[in-house]
């Protein structure tokens, strides 16, 4: 944000404090200050990063107390001096510059106003006219990622994730709670969905293998205008959601590619649950042990080839078709037959989306 606004409150507040007062940025540097010839100045032995934005430092025969963020303060409030008057005037100078800095944020900071429009939080009408006010390009094709980190680590995710993507005037990291991170990028129209994966698994890799913070990511779809913002961010909330229930092994989800599983997501567990008693009418689905569930997602993912399964399962071609034999006992489904195999398939499915359900 602009100095000159820090500037022009502490020109004011001087006059009512009789002291030396202003702000330094997180380098120590003195950016706003009553005495203009120490504004570039250095606060040698006080680092930002020691003073709480709970308590008041003494340092440097100045008081200083840090405002902005709660995790990470990026300014610090000072006033000279260390006796009790100091601390109740820096208190009163952090509060000042905390209020002013939040209006600007919400005002002026291209940030601030893309979380505001991904979480729905401004008017349809009112998007295009900020967007003008800011200078923001309104209609460049952007894509919405939401990174969700599972692993508490010393790292922050958000600075790494900064780091990666830093110019602020394309790509927009925003810190959405304590696990998520929502990444709106900016991109060109050369740009595939294959891009997109290559660019989420860059970013699972980085947070992962460098830092080892386990990840997984959501991708929406590309969208063209800033107003879509909002729908391409749910897209990649549902990506992570549905992947949770019907695919916990990938963490990598893009909502183009979803599949039947969103088909699912979206019916009522009502709809679900006659479902269920409409194909296994002759046994339920509890009936199939473990080993029994493994060899048919074995079967499945070997495309219902009962050779090559019983190979890969190491038991012989017998084995497997009385598995298989006893299934269509149990359920009256045969496996062998595509049809079958389809409904089999999705009841699986269904039946993970209710179970997932239950426990909430």
């Amino acid at each position: 944000m602009s100095n000159r606004l820090f500037q022009g409150i502490i020109h004011q507040m001087s006059d009512a404090i009789d002291r030396t007062i202003g702000v330094m940025d997180e380098s120590s540097v003195v950016i706003a200050c009553s005495d203009l010839g120490k504004v570039g100045d250095v606060f040698g032995e006080t680092a930002l990063e020691t003073i709480s934005t709970e308590e008041v430092c003494v340092a440097d025969e100045y008081t200083f107390k840090a405002f902005g963020s709660r995790q990470r303060p990026v300014y610090a409030a000072f006033v000279s001096g260390g006796d009790p008057d100091a601390r109740r005037y820096v208190r009163i100078l952090a509060v000042a510059m905390e209020n002013i800095k939040q209006y600007y944020d919400e005002k002026y900071d291209r940030g601030n106003f893309i979380k505001n429009v991904i979480l729905d939080n401004i008017l349809p009408g009112d998007i295009y006219l900020k967007s003008h006010e800011l200078h923001f390009d309104s209609d460049t094709a952007r894509v919405c990622l939401l990174i969700k980190v599972s692993d508490k680590n010393e790292v922050s995710a958000f600075e790494v994730l900064q780091n990666l993507f830093p110019d602020k005037n394309k790509d927009f990291v925003i810190n959405i709670n304590e696990t998520d991170i929502a990444l709106v990028k900016e991109i060109r129209s050369d740009i595939s969905e294959r891009d997109i994966d290559k660019l989420a698994r860059s970013i699972v890799d980085t947070l992962t293998g460098e830092f080892y913070a386990h990840c997984s990511v959501g991708i929406g779809t590309i969208v063209n205008s800033i107003k879509d913002l909002a729908r391409s961010f749910k897209e990649a909330q549902t990506a992570l959601e549905v992947g949770k229930v019907f695919d916990t092994a990938r963490d990598i989800v893009s909502y183009n590619n979803l599949g039947i599983a969103r088909l699912i997501y979206q019916l009522p567990t009502t709809l679900c649950e006659m479902f269920l008693k409409e194909v296994f009418k002759r046994g339920s689905i509890e009936s199939l042990d473990h080993e029994t569930l493994f060899t048919i997602q074995r079967f499945f993912e070997n495309n219902l080839n009962v050779s090559e399964t019983s190979r890969k399962l190491f038991v012989h071609r017998n084995t497997l078709v009385y598995r298989l034999e006893k299934i269509k006992k149990l359920t009256g489904l045969d496996l062998r037959e595509f049809e079958d195999a389809i409904i089999f398939k999705v009841a699986l499915m269904v039946k993970r989306y209710l179970t997932n359900n239950s426990k909430f």
